[in-house]
């Protein structure tokens, strides 16, 4: 499959069709990578725009039940087990996972179920993330736990408002210099002074 210029603009939604089409996930524009998805018919799964998501990343949408007399799956597997086919059901989740716009997963990473990540979050390599993450947080660990935030809260509150990850591609495009930019307040100054210049078509 050969995208052309717009290489990563459908990777992830290609490498994931056939789950958001069995399953109506959502997976934002540009966004790159191929986590493995487990369980997912116990849960929701969204993931915005830009997003990088490293090798070997996994989300648990669901998990065996641990609260009865066996964890093993009879019920899903009743097929095998027909006397299991009127059981208790045999999984569990703590809800959809969402993952905001412009968010950076490393590699080795794995999300469970009822987690939300805000957008502009760096998750890194290798942690077991169990709870949410706020915006432009960087978290790691096993469980992860928030390191540090990238900016300050009013850095943070600003580039919120500013949501650059919904300009129109041609306007990302003509930004994507500036959006490399390591003068924030440049940035933020420069553009928030200009939302007309945010629609361009």
């Amino acid at each position: 499959m050969a995208f052309g210029k717009n290489v990563f603009l459908a990777l992830t939604r290609y490498a994931l069709a056939c789950e958001i089409d069995e399953w109506g996930w959502r997976i934002g524009a540009h966004t790159y990578g191929c986590p493995k998805v487990l369980e997912p018919e116990e849960a929701g799964l969204i993931i915005g725009d830009y997003c990088s998501i490293g090798p070997n990343v996994t989300i648990i949408l669901g998990n065996h039940r641990a609260d009865l007399v066996s964890t093993y799956p009879f019920r899903t597997l009743s097929h095998f087990w027909p006397s299991a086919a009127d059981g208790l059901e045999d999984h569990t989740s703590k809800g959809d996972v969402i993952i905001g716009n412009d968010v950076w997963f490393g590699a080795n990473v794995t999300i469970l179920s009822g987690i939300t990540i805000g957008d502009g979050a760096v998750i890194a390599a290798g942690s077991l993330v169990t709870r949410s993450v706020p915006p432009y947080a960087i978290a790691g660990g096993n469980p992860a736990k928030v390191i540090r935030h990238r900016f300050s809260p009013q850095v943070i509150e600003r580039l919120l408002a500013l949501k650059w990850w919904e300009w129109p591609e041609n306007v990302v495009e003509e930004r994507s210099a500036s959006l490399m930019s390591d003068d924030i307040e440049a940035f933020l100054t420069l553009y928030e002074a200009r939302p007309e210049d945010h629609k361009k078509a």
